[in-house]
């Protein structure tokens, strides 16, 4: 299915206003053992990522003790 300029212009204007990209650069092996993980359970690397990130969120957030990183 081809996408009208209309549509195009649409997702365009959607991303602008509503996502941001974040850039990851990971090891050409960590990348193939995350891609294969993902696959294995079904999942985009993409969609793997966005999932470890909302469950890691979650758990840090039952702890009392906010984990400070250090620069």
């Amino acid at each position: 299915m081809t996408l009208t300029e209309g549509r195009k212009k649409s997702m365009y204007k959607y991303a602008r206003e509503n996502l941001k990209r974040v850039p990851l650069d990971l090891t050409k092996d960590l990348y193939e053992d995350v891609k294969n993980h993902a696959q294995s359970r079904g999942e985009s690397v993409n969609g793997f990522i966005k999932r470890a990130i909302a469950e890691t969120m979650e758990r840090d957030n039952q702890h009392s003790e906010p984990h400070r990183a250090s620069l």
